[in-house]
């Protein structure tokens, strides 16, 4: 028999507590997003004597409750760096945004008419379909404002500013940026 908990996860069966990867799998996000959380004290972890994390399964429920408040808000980064991707995923993780990752544009617009996001952080600069095609489609597929948009781009002027505004982008970030900078205007856009 197989009984289910606060999350909906089966509890019954399964072992009290978890490794890093069984935890990160647990949550549904990436180890190092585990590792960042229990460095930083948001979610409890019990070290073995060889150094190892282990987390117990009611802890990942109960931080699951508490970081949720509800249903996470979606962000897709859409970007061919796989670096950045991964650094701005985590980073928005440890804020309890669920985060989805496309490479390309391509992979931006089928991951779009899967699950619309609430935001997305799109790359200007892509090989074959670039930032400013991929807004004008989602712009055409969803409207002008259903879903809010930040641009990114290693050229920063004030000609692609305006461009950016123009073609209907809420911000536009030059790269490198503050990841600091980019959490905050994230969660504006996404409270406004």
């Amino acid at each position: 028999m197989t009984v289910r908990g606060q999350s909906g996860r089966a509890s019954s069966a399964a072992p009290e507590w978890l490794t890093l990867g069984q935890a990160a799998k647990y949550l549904g996000v990436a180890q190092s997003t585990i590792r960042k959380w229990s460095d930083s004290g948001r979610l409890a972890a019990f070290y073995t004597p060889g150094g190892h994390r282990r987390f117990r399964r009611s802890d990942l429920d109960a931080f699951l409750g508490n970081a949720r408040g509800g249903s996470k808000q979606r962000i897709l980064i859409v970007d061919d760096d796989d670096r950045l991707r991964e650094y701005l995923r985590v980073n928005l993780e440890m804020e309890g945004y669920d985060v989805r990752e496309a490479a390309s544009a391509d992979e931006g617009l089928d991951a779009l008419d899967e699950e619309p996001p609430d935001l997305i952080l799109l790359d200007v600069m892509m090989p074959r379909v670039d930032g400013w095609e991929m807004l004008r489609r989602v712009r055409e597929r969803h409207g002008l404002d259903a879903i809010p948009v930040v641009m990114f781009s290693g050229k920063v002027d004030e000609q692609e500013q305006a461009a950016a505004e123009e073609r209907g982008a809420q911000a536009f970030i030059g790269k490198p940026f503050d990841p600091q900078q980019l959490i905050a205007s994230t969660k504006q856009l996404l409270r406004a």
